[in-house]
């Protein structure tokens, strides 16, 4: 997929409003294939796996990480209207930390609201508030739906080279892909049409 733009106040008129709106799309279906691949993992986990403690990640289960990969998500677009998005303040010991059917449920429905999202509400302004130090210092920092739904996303394929590496610990097949940034996808199938990828090659 080419680079895209997500632009809104810029001279144009309609091609330029055109070309947001089809980058907002862009966002908002990867976000949502981003969050499909957690559910494909889960789907893919038994119930005891699900919430089995990781030796390699002390402390960690793939349930947690689930959890903490769609609390980013939540924090977007399940905010009141006005609302700061806070990814500090969430929940935890939910169901779906442990539930195996309770999460494949959440992902779902979360699924489809990413995908519903339009190019307006992508666009629309957002404050973000941002925990600093350990002792509650906070800020807030302007931003866009969009911009955030990007950030969730990018967020999730980091927790998502965690969750793979506990699925293999647990011998849970994780899909093709899997924890890989876009970026690093990239570069590996323009190595590979170089006929220069191979063990060790760098990143």
């Amino acid at each position: 997929m080419g680079s895209q733009i997500l632009t809104t106040g810029v001279p144009g008129g309609a091609r330029a409003e055109g070309e947001a709106r089809s980058a907002g799309a862009s966002v908002a279906l990867a976000a949502a294939s981003t969050l499909a691949q957690c559910g494909a993992l889960v789907r893919s986990a038994s119930p005891e796996a699900y919430g089995a403690p990781s030796a390699i990640l002390p402390g960690g289960t793939i349930g947690k990480h689930v959890r903490h990969t769609v609390d980013h998500y939540r924090a977007i677009v399940d905010r009141e209207a006005g609302a700061c998005i806070d990814y500090d303040r969430r929940e935890r010991d939910v169901p779906m930390e442990t539930e195996r059917e309770a999460a494949i449920a959440e992902i779902e429905q979360l699924v489809g609201v990413v995908r519903g999202l339009d190019g307006a509400a992508l666009a629309a302004p957002v404050r973000v508030r941002v925990m600093l130090t350990g002792d509650g210092g906070e800020a807030e920092l302007e931003s866009t739906v969009g911009r955030e739904i990007a950030f969730a996303a990018h967020h999730a394929v980091h927790h998502q080279a965690m969750l793979r590496a506990i699925a293999v610990e647990h011998g849970v097949e994780a899909p093709a892909g899997f924890g890989k940034a876009p970026s690093t996808m990239e570069y590996e199938r323009c190595a590979h049409e170089r006929g220069g990828f191979g063990p060790g090659a760098g990143r």
